[in-house]
């Protein structure tokens, strides 16, 4: 090696600089792109509701103004009219994880959804059940307001609860409105079993050392989760109380059943109890 080549050639602390540059440029890059990502799917999350949303007006447009159930009474009996049948857990044997001729395209609002599948489920849902050795993504993260339509059209039968409105026609969400009324919710996916979310309504709107949880809502997109509403739009709804949004468990479900987990002055409680239903 000549002279005019040594003095072009990097020495071993100019190489190591250089690395040190790049590492720190992918630190500061990282977060940015984690963002970018996490954005992104909140809004093909928001799109997804909106689109299962519109399914579900189409519906009660054609059906003289009847809402479908939020599930079936009892829980797991196949009622052709609940908006979707079958349970959701990680259980390799069942199906309705992963298979959508189960449970999704026999729903009365397969119809409506022009074929699509995606729009079930939201896209920050990395659960999935290996059957035969094989990683099958979960098919459904959405779930339905119970107090439309209710259990097979009754309500939930714990405590008051039957004191609260279950909403059978579309004409019957005012008041408050159905800007007010959350339709379709992503629920976590340690949390979600049946078709329904059930907000415990104890409490409601004042006694807040009465505040439950009973169904835990998704919180993929920084601390927030996806929402439609029953007149059509949709939102990402950031949520406040950390208790909303326990460590999430990979394996298992941690709502086996509806056993009520005390949860007192959580303001998600309160916003949740706020969007679902009205005394009668």
């Amino acid at each position: 090696m000549n002279r005019t080549q040594a003095r072009r050639a990097f020495t071993l602390i100019e190489l190591l600089v250089v690395i040190a540059i790049i590492a720190l440029l992918a630190a500061l890059l990282l977060p940015v792109l984690g963002r970018g990502k996490l954005k992104a799917q909140g809004v093909q999350c928001m799109s997804n509701n909106k689109q299962l949303a519109l399914a579900w007006r189409m519906y009660t447009d054609d059906n003289r103004d009847l809402l479908l159930f939020s599930s079936s009474d009892p829980v797991g009996y196949r009622d052709p009219y609940t908006w979707c049948n079958g349970l959701i857990d990680f259980n390799a044997g069942n199906a309705s994880n992963y298979d959508p001729s189960v449970d999704i395209m026999p729903s009365p609002l397969w119809p409506y959804c022009a074929n699509s599948l995606g729009i079930w489920r939201c896209p920050a849902d990395r659960s999935y059940v290996i059957v035969g050795g094989v990683l099958k993504p979960r098919i459904r993260t959405m779930s339905m307001n119970a107090f439309l339509g209710g259990f097979s059209g009754k309500a939930y039968t714990l405590g008051d609860m039957p004191n609260y409105q279950v909403y059978r026609r579309f004409g019957q969400l005012s008041p408050p409105g159905p800007d007010r009324i959350f339709l379709f919710i992503d629920e976590r996916q340690d949390a979600i079993n049946y078709g329904n979310f059930l907000t415990d309504m104890h409490g409601y709107p004042n006694n807040t050392a009465a505040y439950a949880l009973l169904d835990l809502p998704a919180s993929y997109h920084g601390q927030a989760g996806g929402l439609s509403f029953c007149d059509g739009h949709s939102e990402i709804h950031r949520w406040r109380d950390s208790r909303t949004m326990p460590s999430l468990l990979e394996e298992h479900a941690i709502f086996n059943g509806y056993t009520p987990v005390p949860s007192p002055g959580n303001q998600d409680v309160a916003w949740l109890q706020d969007h679902t239903t009205r005394p009668k």
